[in-house]
């Protein structure tokens, strides 16, 4: 069995018109949201056997938190420079090409890829958006990461910052 879990960034910074898009920082909400997110995923479910993350500053400062939140072993964790403006042909293709020998895979992007692919995985639930820190999790009934594909998954959980808004 495999699982995916997507991760889209957290909230990102529009103040400086000078910055180009891959290069956008997380905001202050951004990184609230990162840190609560990623010890709720920490205390709550397995760490994942590899992260993957796009090379946009907003994603990858976003997986950075979950993985040392997580006190992850960095060995296993990539980047992937095509994720960042990934069509869901590419993310497929990234997703398939992984090695077998893990099971579970946290990729970190953006939108509107990220929830363009969780609509395709699975028929469970359609997301109109997956906000900023949305989580998702997908498993598969397959031995093979070559093997997933459309509407091949179950939806395991999806967790939103908006689900912990009486935080304190």
């Amino acid at each position: 069995m495999k699982e995916l879990i997507l991760v889209r960034h957290a909230k990102s910074d529009w103040g400086s018109e000078l910055l180009k898009d891959v290069d956008r920082h997380l905001n202050e909400r951004g990184y609230s949201d990162a840190y609560f997110s990623s010890n709720w995923f920490r205390e709550n479910k397995k760490q994942p056997e590899l992260i993957l993350s796009s090379t946009a500053t907003r994603a990858l400062s976003t997986a950075l938190i979950f993985a040392r939140t997580m006190e992850y072993d960095m060995k296993n964790f990539r980047l992937e420079k095509d994720i960042y403006e990934g069509s869901v042909t590419e993310m497929f293709e990234i997703i398939n090409r992984q090695n077998d020998s893990k099971n579970s895979l946290m990729l970190f992007g953006h939108n509107p890829g990220i929830t363009n692919l969780g609509n395709l995985l699975s028929d469970d639930l359609f997301f109109d958006n997956v906000p900023t820190c949305g989580i998702l999790s997908f498993t598969f009934e397959k031995e093979s990461w070559k093997a997933i594909e459309p509407k091949s998954g179950k939806l395991n959980y999806y967790q939103f910052p908006k689900d912990f808004k009486n935080r304190d």
